[in-house]
């Protein structure tokens, strides 16, 4: 009884590292095939991370997803079936290149137009408060008349 949490422990430990040794994103035996798959891979959006492809991240959707692309690629699918197939599953925002058509013009031309147009608010807005400067170092004719009467009584004294 002195050693079953010794025993136990070292249960715990065999079991976890057992567990750990599971891949199921083990790479393909055929090198070819392989490199498919990781090119492949290098092109879909994980879509725990959104700014990293399914290759580079370790999320465990993008595990799955790399799974995924394997299958289809042993299954014999081409590149482009197999992004067509991702692609019916998870729509357009999958690829990290979406193509450009009528439901992703927003995608490609949206920062461009919110660029624009946030560089034309922000001329519009100079021009404004540097017109609004200029007018108030005018002076009226009354104000003129009381400097230059100001200037004149100056002089006199002197």
């Amino acid at each position: 009884m002195r050693y079953f949490p010794l025993l136990f422990c070292i249960a715990f430990q065999y079991i976890a590292f057992a567990a750990s040794a599971f891949e199921t994103d083990a790479p393909l035996e055929d090198i070819v095939l392989e490199e498919r798959a990781r090119e492949l891979a290098k092109e879909v959006r994980c879509l725990v991370c959104q700014n990293q492809s399914i290759f580079d991240s370790d999320a465990d959707l993008a595990k799955d997803l790399r799974v995924l692309v394997r299958e289809r690629v042993v299954a014999g699918d081409s590149d482009a079936r197999v992004k067509e197939f991702l692609v019916e599953r998870y729509g357009d925002f999958i690829l990290l290149k979406p193509p450009i058509k009528p439901q992703t013009y927003f995608l490609w031309f949206g920062p461009i137009i919110i660029t624009l147009l946030a560089a034309i608010f922000i001329v519009r807005w100079l021009r404004r408060v540097s017109l609004q400067q200029s007018g108030a170092n005018e002076f009226s004719t009354a104000e003129r008349a009381r400097i230059e009467s100001l200037i004149t009584d100056d002089e006199e004294i002197d």
